[in-house]
């Protein structure tokens, strides 16, 4: 699947240090050391509602750890997927009376011109669950022949065999390796917690026979008017979400790779279930490291499709809202909070970018490299960027250079917060 295009990004004088990233399953921060190469990878959307301020806030937090990365002289192989088959996307094109190929196609298009627009560097591998079911397939089929998944029978009209996963099979693994999985090594959450949650966010515990109620789903056996492929030893389907992101993981990046991102509503089940896919599968944890963007709300509520309150970023271009005032108003909250996005939120970005774009036309270069050192060292304090825009602002209210320096503040806007005077 092809990514979104991009332009260079200016290469600035110096570098950064290392930097300090939080941990979610070390519930801390953690440093990351400067190295020639990091590996990243973001998980992507569900393609039936794209691009709303929830995405685009989390593209947004993790092109700051790829560019932030990049400055520190390093090369970043990034892949991040696309869920192009999934229940949510099914119902909405039966809903919409939309074939759902089409509406797939529809949104992953849209999606990629949002994130073009707010100048997100585009993974090197953007792949889809669809083209990725044919390496799916036999990963599965070795979790079966190893003990480590098993077939469920159908009950209530639902056919035989659909594959599980056995989260205690798995937890049994070489038990004297410190690096072994374990269930709660990312989310810490207590069982009660887990099957709550597991319910809400597209598991079924509550399904007869499964070994555990938490056991998530792994290969989806055909069911009549539904998408299905081939599947060799497991018949005809579809696969799970988890072992789509294990999957895709492997086949692209190290194992671990450096760092597993995504929305904190991804924590648990998701980046649980794929980290128990890949040390199932590999012996080798998925990630090094775990790290959430937080959510964002609407007027200090919860955004949703439900409430019929989604900002939509391709709205927001469409009536003339420029890309870079979106970025900044999501750059004005730090990656891990939550918050909610209003009228006045946009307001202040819109001022923010007018009044940087006016004072670099008298930036003085001198001025220019110091608040570089601050800027990449607010960056290497937990992607800190409100305290970056924050030195921004101030930068900008006393300077009154010759304009020497406007090219110099030009590349580090664009550089290091992607935001383009």
């Amino acid at each position: 699947m092809i990514a979104w295009n991009s332009t260079p990004v200016p290469e600035l004088d110096g570098t950064q240090s290392d930097i300090t990233l939080f941990d979610t399953a070390l519930q801390g921060r953690t440093v990351l050391e400067r190295h020639p190469e990091r590996s990243l990878y973001v998980c992507g959307i569900t393609p039936y509602d794209a691009t709303h301020l929830g995405h685009a806030s989390t593209y947004v937090a993790f092109d700051l750890l790829n560019r932030t990365w990049r400055d520190a002289g390093s090369t970043v192989s990034y892949v991040q997927n696309v869920t192009d088959v999934d229940d949510p996307l099914l119902e909405r094109a039966a809903a919409t009376g939309v074939d759902w190929r089409d509406l797939a196609t529809e949104q992953i298009a849209l999606f990629r011109e949002d994130m073009e627009a707010l100048n997100v560097l585009p993974p090197d591998h953007y792949v889809g669950a669809v083209e990725a079911v044919g390496w799916i397939v036999p990963a599965v089929e070795d979790l079966v022949a190893r003990g480590l998944a098993y077939t469920v029978p159908g009950e209530g009209g639902e056919p035989d065999g659909d594959v599980y996963f056995s989260l205690d099979a798995a937890a049994a693994l070489d038990e004297d390796d410190d690096a072994r999985w374990f269930l709660g090594q990312v989310s810490h959450l207590d069982a009660d917690t887990m099957v709550a949650l597991s319910a809400e966010r597209g598991g079924d515990p509550a399904r007869p026979h499964k070994r555990n109620a938490l056991d998530p789903l792994l290969w989806r056996v055909a069911r009549p008017a539904e998408p299905n492929w081939p599947g060799g030893t497991l018949g005809d389907g579809r696969p799970g979400w988890h072992i789509e992101c294990a999957v895709i993981a492997h086949r692209y990046l190290p194992a671990p790779f450096t760092v597993q991102g995504g929305g904190s509503d991804l924590v648990f089940p998701h980046h649980e279930m794929s980290a128990s896919h890949a040390w199932a599968s590999s012996g080798s944890p998925l990630a090094q490291h775990y790290a959430h963007a937080g959510m964002v709300g609407y007027d200090g509520g919860k955004m949703s499709k439900s409430r019929g309150n989604l900002v939509l970023v391709s709205k927001l271009r469409r009536a003339g809202v420029d890309p870079a005032a979106v970025r900044l108003a999501i750059l004005a909250h730090h990656y891990r909070s939550d918050w909610s996005w209003t009228d006045a939120v946009l307001g202040e970005a819109v001022a923010r970018l007018a009044a940087w774009r006016a004072a670099a036309a008298h930036a003085d270069r001198a001025d220019v490299a110091r608040l570089l050192a601050q800027v990449r060292g607010h960056l290497a304090d937990d992607l800190d960027a409100p305290s970056a825009l924050a030195a921004v602002d101030a930068w900008a209210a006393g300077t009154h250079g010759d304009g020497s320096g406007r090219q110099d503040v030009s590349d580090l806007a664009d550089a290091l917060l992607g935001v383009r005077l």
